[in-house]
C-alpha cells in the first residue's frame, strides 16, 4: 500500500474520531491531508522509501490565528494517536517544529515552499519560484477541508503556469537544448573533449525534461524524481528511454554517432509537440529558431522583451 493510502486510512481509523470528539467546535476549521515533502506525497514511494522519514501520518492544516487558539492542544492530541499502525512506527514529533506531519500552519506551509503565504501572482513570482517547490506545494491529497483556505491556495497552484510564463520557460529551456545538444555536443566530440561533451549531453537532457513537463503544464519535481514523474505525463513520456540512453551511453566514435542521432530525434519529437500546441511558427529542426518563435508568442510586452534566458 502506498504511503498516501496509509495516511488516509490512518486518518479515517483514528484521526477523524480524535478531531470530532476533542475538537467538535472547530473541526470544520481543520484541513487534513498529506501534502509536501517526501516521495509518498507524490505517490512515488516504494520499499526503499521506508528506510527513513516514512511513517503512518497526516497533516493538520490550520490558520495562524487558529494555531494560537488551539494548535498546541491539537498537536498534543495528534501525538497521542497510536504509535504503530500497519506495522509502521510513527516518528517522534519535534518540540521545535519543522515536522512534515501533524499540525502545520497554512501560511507557514506555503511560505516554506513559495516564499509567500499565497500562490504566485506576479510575473516575477511565477518566473523565479523553482518548479520543484511548486510541485511540493501542490502534490499529495487533501482528505478534508471544510474551511477551504488551504485548498483555495492549492487549487491556484494546481492550475499550472500562466500561459505567458509557460511559454517563456519553454523558450528558455529550448534554447539551452539547442546550444548544448545540437551545437556544443558535436563540436566537443570533434575536439575529443569527451568529458565536456558528456556535460553538454547532461545539459541537453536536463532542459529537455523541463520542456516536456512544461508542454504538459506540470511542475517538474526534484531531479531524482524527474524521470519517475515523466512516466505519468500525457505527452512525450516515452522520451524517457531516449533521454536516459543519452546519459548512459559513452562517447566512443560509434556511441557519439548514436547520441547525435538520438538528440535530433528527441528534438524532432519535441518540435512536433510545439507545432501540435501551435506555439511555434518555425518550420525547421533547429531548436534555437523554435525558441525565439515561442518567445514571440508571449502576449505580455515586458515578459516577451526580457532576455530569453530569464525563463530558466
Amino acid at each position: 500500500m502506498k504511503g498516501i493510502e496509509i495516511a488516509e486510512k490512518f486518518y479515517e481509523d483514528y484521526g477523524k474520531q480524535m478531531i470530532s470528539e476533542q475538537f467538535a467546535d472547530v473541526e470544520d476549521r481543520i484541513a487534513v491531508g498529506l501534502v509536501g515533502e517526501g516521495s509518498e506525497c507524490f505517490g512515488f514511494d516504494d520499499d526503499i522509501s521506508r528506510d527513513h522519514d516514512f511513517e503512518p501520518a497526516f497533516c493538520l492544516f490550520i490558520t495562524e490565528e487558529d494555531e494560537k487558539k488551539f494548535g498546541f492542544k491539537l498537536e498534543r492530541a495528534y501525538s497521542k494517536l497510536p504509535k504503530e499502525y500497519m506495522g509502521l512506527k510513527r516518528q517522534t514529533l519535534s518540540p521545535t517544529g519543522g515536522n512534515r506531519h501533524g499540525v502545520i500552519v497554512i501560511e507557514d506551509f506555503y511560505k516554506k515552499f513559495l516564499g509567500d503565504s499565497d500562490a504566485p501572482s506576479s510575473i516575477k513570482q511565477w518566473l523565479y519560484t523553482p518548479s520543484s517547490m511548486l510541485a511540493q506545494a501542490s502534490n499529495g491529497k487533501v482528505f478534508r477541508d471544510d474551511l477551504g483556505i488551504f485548498s483555495a491556495i492549492r487549487n491556484k497552484i494546481i492550475k499550472g503556469y500562466p500561459e505567458d510564463i509557460r511559454l517563456k520557460k519553454i523558450a528558455a529551456n529550448t534554447i539551452m537544448m539547442a546550444q548544448a545538444g545540437q551545437y556544443n555536443y558535436g563540436r566537443l566530440i570533434d575536439r575529443k573533449e569527451t568529458g565536456a561533451a558528456q556535460l553538454a549531453v547532461f545539459e541537453f537532457v536536463k532542459h529537455a525534461i523541463s520542456v516536456i513537463y512544461l508542454l504538459n503544464n506540470k511542475y517538474q519535481p526534484f531531479y531524482k524524481w524527474a524521470y519517475r514523474g515523466m512516466r505519468d505525463l500525457p505527452f512525450l513520456a516515452d522520451l524517457e528511454l531516449s533521454l536516459s540512453g543519452l546519459t548512459e551511453l559513452g562517447n566512443s566514435k560509434s556511441e557519439a554517432t548514436e547520441k547525435r542521432a538520438i538528440i535530433e530525434d528527441v528534438a524532432s519529437l519535441i518540435i512536433a509537440e510545439f507545432k501540435n500546441q501551435k506555439i511555434t511558427q518555425a518550420t525547421c529542426n533547429n531548436l534555437e529558431n523554435h525558441a525565439y518563435s515561442i518567445n514571440d508568442k508571449i502576449t505580455d510586452f515586458n515578459l516577451r522583451n526580457m532576455h530569453i534566458m530569464e525563463g530558466i
